[in-house]
Parts: structure tokens; C-alpha cells; sequence
């Protein structure tokens, strides 16, 4: 169930994980976070840095994003590449979003790997180019916008 941007439905909040670190109910650490969005390491890290995203706002999923959604998505992006920055990470780069039914927890939350290419395979099957499970966020951005344009 999505809810409205700027709202939060409550019941998912209870127990949804994600909605639990937002409200500073569990003990994750936080490395950014602004009045959208929450960036914390990823509990099983698929790369030497895995860093998670999320919207302070439930949103399910990449696939109950709309084009309004697009700044959102554009935000979640500029935070990854931040607090790769942070860490001396500029390029060998890979962000993006896993496709329901593939989501671990049903919550928005932009994937920010690095190095990429040193990823073992393993972590390959589950973000690289040839995952089933995995969409890019260029991918995601690249739709939003058709989607927009039709409108």
C-alpha cells in the first residue's frame, strides 16, 4: 500500500524496518540524512561499500514510483553519490533498485554500490547488468520520464 508523499500510514510504519530506523526506532547508524531521506549501511553488504537509501515517506517499491516521484528518485541519487564521496568513491559505481517480488524489505530504497566491478558473483547475480532482480536507477529515471511525457 502506498501512501502519499509527505504522509506516513502508521500501520505500515509499525512494521515496516525501514519506517522503524526513519523514526529512530532501531539502533541503525546513520551516515546522511535530510528531510527526505535516511542513508545507512546495508546490513549484508554486496560490495566493499553498500549503502542504503530510503525516502522518509513509505513508498512499497521502484514500481509505485510515478513521474512525480522523479525529484525524489533525482535526491536519493545525489545522497548515494554523496556518501560515496565521503568515502573517496567517485566512479566504478552501481545504483538501483530491486524489482518486487526481489525487494527485501517493502520500503523505496536506492541500492549504492562501489566498486562495482570488484563485486563477487554472488553479488553480481543479485545488482549486476545481468540480474533479473535488479534495475538501474538511470532505468528507473529513464521510464519516470516517459511516463511523464505521456501525461
Amino acid at each position: 500500500m502506498e501512501t502519499a508523499v509527505g504522509s506516513q500510514d502508521t500501520s505500515v510504519g509499525e512494521e515496516c524496518p525501514f519506517c522503524q530506523i526513519v523514526n529512530n526506532q532501531s539502533d541503525t547508524e546513520i551516515l546522511l540524512s535530510d528531510a527526505e531521506l535516511v542513508c545507512f549501511r546495508d546490513l549484508k553488504p554486496g560490495a566493499a561499500h553498500h549503502y542504503l537509501i530510503i525516502s522518509r515517506t513509505h513508498i512499497d517499491n521502484c514500481k509505485s514510483l510515478k513521474a512525480e516521484h522523479i525529484p525524489l528518485v533525482e535526491h536519493m541519487v545525489e545522497m548515494g553519490k554523496n556518501i560515496l564521496e565521503k568515502n573517496k568513491i567517485s566512479d566504478d559505481i552501481r545504483m538501483g533498485f530491486h524489482i518486487p517480488p526481489f525487494s527485501s524489505v517493502p520500503h523505496l530504497h536506492l541500492h549504492a554500490l562501489a566498486p562495482a566491478s570488484k563485486m563477487n558473483m554472488k553479488s553480481q547475480l543479485r545488482y549486476g547488468p545481468q540480474s533479473h532482480w535488479f534495475i538501474t536507477v538511470d532505468k528507473v529515471l529513464s521510464q519516470l520520464r516517459r511516463q511523464g511525457k505521456v501525461k
